[in-house]
């Protein structure tokens, strides 16, 4: 691909979880001017573990991006996402022990990130929001703290606010500039309260992205998440993304309309989620353009199409 603007548009897409890295794999395809910038709030999992006993920034959401843009996701793909299954190591990720290794060797995490893509032949940039350690806390629906990204994730509470502590966290100086040069800036699919917003609970992050002149989208998640987004529609995700940010932080918003099958449905309606309502009325009040699309498909599970999703955020373009 050529390195000029509209062949090769500079996309920054901001979140974490496996829905960023499905969107990642599916917009290489159409460029390679990519940057994906990282929540760094996890503390579960083996990213929880070497968080705690070695003081480093969470690898996994990184690892799973990183691997998403590979050029060739096969065996180096599948060693970097290789889990180990027995004895002390058992939970964790070569990805994550080789960030977790180098980051010791380099000083440096940014480097160690940098190093990785290089490795894997990334077709884009893997940034973390910050370097800052930060710890995200939420105040339930029924007023109770809740105090860690697995813990809020894990309740079977919606939330009603979330911040990070410390509340002053700084965005690294490569994230700022690469949302100054964006010609589109996306942010989700993803986990609404716990890699979506906490992106933007980073006060330069969101004044950069409310202040930028490109396109700013938002992606609604198809169904709504247990512990997170219980009874949400469309137009609440919307809300909840500006009320704990900037206001005009987005002027688009990607909704899927493909129909997932009435045994889908069941099979989510028994884990307590359900499709996302498209909110009509409320929509044509929000002030922001809206893209109806089939973007979702599935099996067993009904999630975003990477490649739909992707060719979607183009078309605004």
């Amino acid at each position: 691909m050529n390195n000029v603007t509209p062949e090769n548009p500079a996309v920054v897409v901001m979140g974490g979880g496996t829905g960023l890295a499905t969107l990642l794999s599916g917009l290489k395809h159409y460029t390679s001017n990519l940057t994906a910038v990282v929540t760094v709030a996890d503390d579960g999992g083996s990213s929880g573990r070497l968080r705690r006993e070695m003081g480093i920034l969470p690898p996994g959401d990184i690892r799973n991006c990183l691997v998403a843009l590979a050029e060739d996701e096969s065996l180096m793909g599948e060693l970097f996402q290789y889990r180990f299954e027995e004895g002390p190591l058992s939970g964790h990720s070569f990805g994550n022990l080789f960030l977790a290794a180098l980051t010791r060797v380099t000083g440096d995490f940014e480097e160690a990130v940098r190093y990785s893509g290089r490795i894997l032949k990334t077709g884009g940039t893997v940034l973390p929001a910050s370097l800052d350690l930060v710890s995200l806390k939420a105040e339930r629906d029924d007023g109770r703290l809740v105090e860690g990204q697995s813990a809020i994730a894990g309740s079977n509470r919606c939330c009603r606010h979330i911040w990070l502590e410390p509340e002053d966290a700084r965005p690294t100086v490569a994230v700022l500039e690469a949302i100054a040069r964006a010609d589109i800036i996306v942010a989700g699919p993803g986990s609404l309260f716990t890699s979506i917003i906490p992106n933007m609970l980073i006060t330069r992050i969101a004044e950069a992205v409310a202040d930028a002149t490109c396109p700013r989208v938002f992606i609604c998640n198809v169904m709504t998440q247990p512990g997170e987004t219980i009874g949400f529609s469309a137009v609440d995700h919307v809300e909840a993304l500006l009320a704990h940010s900037r206001p005009g932080l987005v002027d688009s918003i990607i909704i899927n309309t493909a129909k997932p099958p009435a045994p889908v449905v069941e099979f989510y309606r028994a884990a307590g989620a359900l499709p996302v309502e498209i909110d009509q009325d409320r929509l044509a009040r929000l002030g922001v353009r809206v893209l109806l699309a089939e973007v979702a498909s599935g099996g067993n599970y009904f999630r975003h199409d990477s490649r739909k999703l992707a060719a979607a955020i183009i078309s605004l373009l």
